[in-house]
């Protein structure tokens, strides 16, 4: 689309409008009376880019999850009194003092206490490997431990910020428990309760001191870097035979044995005449008496990846039925807001019944990513391999696209006009105006003169597909109500 911007996110504060472009739109937020500083907010939330990453680390039973969900303000993370729960998602988005940021969980799920070091060590490599800053969290009660000593070890090693939390201190008697933890050498212990939030808000201060603006990681072509392809999906699905076969050569090992890939492998491979960097996320090797907790390891690593990369190419077992655990790798994904390529992998092993009941399924079970694009493959004999780059550079194009504040609130004026919101209570709310705050993934903030219904909101994402394309990356689409008081101006 020749009316990208690519440029304007990072050159002012008015997300990705033009210095002109955000003044006709602060004007005609003013006629339909909404507050400058709230609309300066809206698009400054909407408009932010990738978040910076901060990960929080530390052997089990530290209270690594209870932190999470005093950072996040809510109960997401599972917290239990022994290790060993594993958890789906491994991210959430977080806000403090005005700043938005991800917080990566690593909660401890090891039950083999001989392995303990190896496992908390790898797990803390995977998420200081993507973290722009890290918080670590020691038991303040019962000290150092030679598993802290191991992590701190890698942290001077991967030479991020560190922000270290002596956890449990629910009083003036822990205080000198904390300062004890001095000798670890990474700088000020922070006294926190995390499970009655005494001194949480000190903690965050420093944390935000840690934390860059926007992540280090920069996407795009303009710096002259390769574009980054994240292959993810479940273990044993051909993630590593597929790098394989892009590749040319076996770069990665394969194994029938589900989990052979251990360590995250990047690799520079050439493609349709273009250099690309494909991060191979197959699964991890399993053990016997780690079954629970090496689900939570893959998630870990899988988030870890789709973090550093722009497009999520999630390859599916068209042999298998799709699985639960299919859909959370897609809503993984989706919730990262990266671009997404769909691969139906072992597509030449399929009879005619079975390509009959996997279109029902991905029509059912798929169908919140209808806009991405798909391509059906054999990783083991390079079948319609080459339609891959294509369908990854189209969800780039979708991802990076932006619509101009005129055009979209002229195609907003229509949708007002041909369909507009039901009448609810008496009253009939409709879109006065909006923007496009920000791209990759392209995020929308809507004016309104009431509540917006879901299925409503659902309408103008699909309109606006219609309309601009958009296909192979997610929508966000934010409301803001006008309050009563902005009618009278």
């Amino acid at each position: 689309m020749n009316d990208q911007i690519h440029s304007g996110g990072s050159d002012h504060e008015h997300g990705e409008l033009g210095d002109a472009e955000y003044a006709e739109f602060m004007e005609l937020a003013a006629q339909e009376g909404f507050d400058p500083e709230e609309v300066e907010g809206a698009l400054g939330e909407a408009g932010h880019g990738p978040l910076p990453v901060l990960a929080v680390v530390g052997r089990p039973n530290v209270g690594k999850s209870t932190l999470v969900n005093r950072i996040i303000g809510r109960r997401e993370a599972v917290v239990q009194d022994k290790p060993g729960v594993t958890r789906d998602r491994v991210s959430y988005e977080a806000e403090w003092a005005g700043r938005r940021f991800k917080v990566m969980d690593t909660g401890g799920w090891e039950q083999d206490v001989l392995g303990l070091d190896a496992s908390v060590a790898a797990q803390a490599e995977y998420a200081i490997e993507t973290a722009d800053a890290v918080v670590f969290v020691v038991d303040a009660t019962v000290g150092a431990t030679d598993t802290d000593e191991a992590v701190v070890k890698l942290l001077r090693r991967a030479g991020k910020p560190v922000v270290l939390c002596a956890n449990k201190v629910d009083g003036q008697s822990g205080e000198a428990d904390a300062t004890a933890l001095w000798s670890l050498g990474l700088g000020e212990p922070y006294p926190v309760s995390s499970l009655h939030g005494r001194g949480t808000g000190d903690m965050l201060d420093a944390v935000l001191e840690a934390l860059p603006d926007a992540p280090e990681q920069k996407f795009g072509t303009t710096l002259g870097g390769p574009r980054r392809i994240a292959l993810i999906g479940r273990p044993n699905v051909g993630k590593s035979s597929l790098l394989n076969k892009v590749a040319g050569e076996d770069r990665v090992v394969v194994n029938e044995q589900a989990g052979t890939t251990r360590d995250p492998v990047d690799e520079l491979i050439k493609l349709g005449g273009i250099t690309w960097k494909f991060i191979d996320t197959a699964g991890i090797r399993r053990r016997v008496h780690l079954q629970e907790g090496a689900d939570y390891y893959a998630s870990l690593r899988t988030a870890a990846a789709v973090e550093k990369a722009e497009v999520a190419v999630i390859l599916i077992d068209s042999s298998e039925s799709i699985s639960v655990q299919d859909q959370r790798i897609i809503t993984m994904a989706v919730d990262a807001g990266r671009a997404i390529v769909v691969a139906f992998n072992k597509w030449d092993t399929l009879d005619e019944e079975r390509r009959y009941y996997l279109e029902r399924e991905i029509e059912t079970e798929l169908a919140q990513i209808a806009w991405a694009p798909r391509v059906n493959v054999s990783a083991l004999t390079g079948r319609h391999m080459e339609k891959l780059v294509p369908a990854i550079e189209t969800a780039i194009e979708g991802w990076e696209t932006r619509v101009p504040t005129g055009r979209l609130n002229a195609f907003l004026g229509e949708i007002v006009a041909s369909h507009p919101h039901p009448i609810r209570g008496g009253k009939q709310p409709r879109i006065l105006f909006g923007t496009q705050a920000g791209t990759k993934p392209p995020r929308f903030v809507l004016f309104a003169s009431g509540f917006l219904e879901h299925g409503y909101r659902r309408f103008v994402e699909r309109r606006l597909r219609e309309e601009f394309g958009f296909e192979g990356t997610p929508i966000h689409i934010s409301v803001r109500v006008r309050e009563k008081r902005g009618r009278n101006k």
